[in-house]
């Protein structure tokens, strides 16, 4: 069997990583096209990951998407004839799935943010499998054409590649930080994603308020929020991809207007705050219900104190872990004929 995975976004790395270890450990020959954008291509290499690094990300425009869709799928597809690939499959990128119909290859695609419309009507038409959190109603994916695709998945996926994940205290070392003061990790807004094009003055301030209160490490999507973050002072900035998930787990709060790096918090057990204005998606919901996340409104709702040792592990040891098999199994289902 060979199988093609696509990489568009720096935590599709971390998804997908399981599943291509898996995919090869049953002997399927598997190949990896990564997108340059954030941290993608970084990531790939500090994992292990061999591969071809195919186009770039656009920016945020509508328009700036749909030259970007053209331009790295016709790459794709051009990169992929005659490798007689047997599936694709990717996170939530579009430029595989186009790419595989046109070359006629099964395909597979997963998501957890139900709202994102225009990637949704792309992908769910196109793929075979429709790989999603079970979280999600099926209804709300019916419009994109999911209906009689879909593969549902219990709990998060962050509790499927974290599975077999213990944090590594040597990132605070390498980023200078003192592992006895209050430290909290911040991930910027994904201003060019198309679900979410709002100004957010809270998070602005909630920064501030951070950085008097202890350490903080601001995570940035892009050089241009890199650059902004940097003048403003007082913050740690990564110069490179680093070992994130280890930084949240040990960590005392996190917050994020994202979601991956919310649900990376959840999983590994450190307090976690939304500060996404867009409509929240029915992992948000539920895990928000459950109060295993909270919705940051106010800047003063938060404050940063040291975890206990004892609070820390018990978080651990109440951990979630699942066998990132299941996911395998959705996402070739297509060749079952499923």
């Amino acid at each position: 069997m060979r199988v093609w995975v696509d990489l568009t976004n720096s935590p599709h790395v971390l998804v997908l990583r399981p599943v291509i270890e898996r995919l090869r450990a049953d002997g399927a020959q598997v190949e990896v096209t990564a997108r340059d954008f954030a941290q993608t291509v970084e990531l790939c290499e500090r994992h292990g990951i061999d591969a071809t690094v195919v186009g770039r990300h656009r920016g945020g425009r509508l328009g700036a998407k749909a030259v970007g869709l053209f331009s790295r799928s016709g790459a794709l597809t051009r990169w992929a004839r005659g490798r007689r690939f047997d599936l694709a499959l990717g996170h939530g990128s579009n430029d595989v799935s186009v790419a595989a119909r046109l070359l006629r290859i099964r395909c597979s695609t997963m998501f957890d943010y139900e709202f994102a419309t225009v990637q949704h009507n792309v992908n769910c038409r196109l793929a075979q499998a429709v790989v999603v959190p079970d979280a999600i109603p099926p209804e709300r994916l019916d419009r994109y054409g999911a209906r009689g695709k879909l593969r549902p998945y219990p709990g998060l996926k962050e509790e499927y590649y974290l599975a077999d994940f213990e944090p590594d205290p040597q990132v605070l070392a390498q980023l200078g930080l003192d592992p006895y003061a209050p430290l909290a990790v911040v991930r910027t807004p994904p201003e060019v994603a198309l679900y979410h094009r709002f100004e957010n003055d809270l998070f602005g301030a909630v920064l501030t308020r951070l950085r008097d209160q202890g350490q903080v490490v601001v995570l940035p999507r892009t050089a241009a929020q890199r650059e902004a973050l940097a003048a403003v002072g007082g913050l740690v900035i990564p110069e490179r991809a680093i070992d994130a998930p280890s930084l949240i787990g040990l960590a005392d709060l996190v917050v994020s207007a994202g979601g991956t790096m919310n649900r990376e918090a959840v999983a590994l057990g450190t307090p976690v705050w939304t500060t996404f204005e867009g409509r929240l998606g029915a992992v948000d919901e539920r895990l928000i219900a459950q109060g295993r996340m909270r919705r940051l409104e106010r800047p003063e709702d938060v404050t940063l104190e040291r975890r206990e040792a004892q609070a820390r592990s018990a978080a651990s040891g109440g951990r979630v872990r699942r066998d990132p098999a299941l996911l395998v199994e959705h996402l070739t289902s297509p060749l079952n004929g499923a």
